[in-house]
């Protein structure tokens, strides 16, 4: 957008505005425009400025950049890229309280578990916890591996496959 052509229509409503003062004020208002041309060109970029702030606000996603080049101001819109908000862990299974876990894999593994769950938009602990849920909904029933250790219910082992 070339802001020229509002600034010369402001300066000529300035020329014109002076025109009956005589030549002299005529001249004075002439003069008077061209020193003001930097300052009224900063006053309309602040203007487009906070008009794309206040568009950005109300359209919820794109957002209206104000872009200089030159002396020229482009409005630049531009599309978030679509990502979809995180999913929420799944409540425990008991509804009892949430426990730390210290969870020991290959590095390669790790990789692959963090590539995933960034592909699905969510934390890698979210992710482990509805892997972990959905193996222990699939699991045969009967009892826990460690149940014939003495400590049922207390140890998940295996691995998760993605």
């Amino acid at each position: 957008m070339d802001l020229t052509p509002y600034l010369e229509a402001l300066r000529s409503d300035l020329s014109a505005a002076a025109a009956p003062g005589g030549p002299e004020t005529t001249r004075a208002a002439e003069l008077l425009g061209h020193a003001l041309e930097a300052s009224a060109r900063l006053a309309l970029l602040q203007a487009l400025s906070d008009a794309a702030a206040e568009i950005t606000t109300r359209l919820h996603g794109p957002v209206v950049d104000v872009r200089l080049r030159g002396r020229e101001a482009d409005l630049v819109v531009t599309e978030p890229a679509f990502s979809a908000p995180p999913a929420p862990a799944p409540p425990p299974a008991d509804g009892g309280d949430l426990a730390r876990l210290t969870l020991r894999m290959p590095e390669s593994l790790k990789t692959h578990v963090e590539q995933a769950a960034a592909a699905e938009g969510v934390s890698v602990n979210a992710w482990l916890v509805r892997a972990v849920t959905a193996a222990a909904g699939a699991a045969p029933a009967g009892p826990p591996p460690d149940a014939r250790r003495g400590r049922p219910g207390k140890r998940i082992t295996g691995f998760a496959q993605a």
